[in-house]
């Protein structure tokens, strides 16, 4: 694998974590999480304290047997799910812009601000601007947006005088993207066992969070976006199979 994709380690939290973001409703028993644990070599004893820690970090919920996520990460698995299947529409060249209006704003709310316009997938122009195309179906009117953005921002349309590309691009980093697309796709080819696909596959889709879901014209020539995508695709209906075969069954 390359060693500058830096991939994180398989841990009993990262695989549950990992399993509940992947199911719909996420919701399983406990046992089932402990077989999928037992996939990857780790001891039940070792997925229920983890389990347990999660518990108590709020991380997820259990009744009934059951573990379910929490909100925090409820919206997480969101974001995820728009990254593997963009809400996006045909683009008109308008762009979204949101201007900070708030004055006084406690550096708590700032930090919010910061986070909530990333889940949006703005960018920011400069202290207080952001704005992207208005190719998505979500957030796009009062009462779409996080109360966070609502209270805080002011939204306009608009058009970029220059060239709306280069204005993505400095805005995005898309040829970093894009090197860490090629890479990623090249390890999934190149992987084998279980184990490393999984982590493989959970880095994959960290990284299509991060796809600014831009309209076509505005993306360099060969965007990996989709295929990043179908490698994905792949490797969920492979580990399907396999918790239907070794866990659920």
């Amino acid at each position: 694998m390359d060693s500058s994709l830096e991939i994180r380690p398989l841990t009993a939290r990262s695989v549950v974590l990992s399993t509940l973001l992947g199911v719909h409703p996420p919701r399983l028993p406990a046992r089932y999480l402990v077989r999928v644990g037992e996939l990857f070599g780790i001891a039940e004893g070792t997925v229920r304290v983890a389990l347990s820690r999660m518990v108590n970090a709020g991380d997820v919920v259990q009744a009934g047997g059951a573990y379910a996520l929490t909100e925090h990460l409820l919206r997480r698995q969101a974001r995820q799910d728009e990254g593997r299947l963009p809400p996006t529409i045909p683009w008109d060249g308008t762009w979204e812009i949101a201007v900070i209006t708030a004055e006084r704003r406690p550096a708590a709310d700032r930090a919010a601000l910061r986070q909530a316009m990333s889940a949006l997938r703005l960018a920011e122009l400069r202290e207080g601007t952001w704005l992207r195309p208005a190719n998505l179906t979500r957030h796009r009117g009062a009462g779409e947006r996080p109360e966070i953005v609502e209270r805080q921002c002011t939204f306009l349309r608009g058009y970029p005088e220059g060239a709306p590309a280069a204005l993505a691009a400095d805005l995005w980093d898309l040829g970093g993207w894009m090197a860490r697309a090629h890479a990623l796709r090249a390890a999934m080819a190149a992987a084998t066992g279980v184990a490393e696909r999984f982590a493989l596959a959970a880095a994959v889709l960290r990284h299509l969070v991060n796809d600014p879901l831009l309209p076509p014209d505005l993306l360099p020539s060969g965007w990996l976006g989709q295929e990043l995508r179908d490698e994905y695709g792949h490797f969920e209906n492979e580990f399907e199979r396999l918790l239907a075969d070794q866990v659920l069954s």
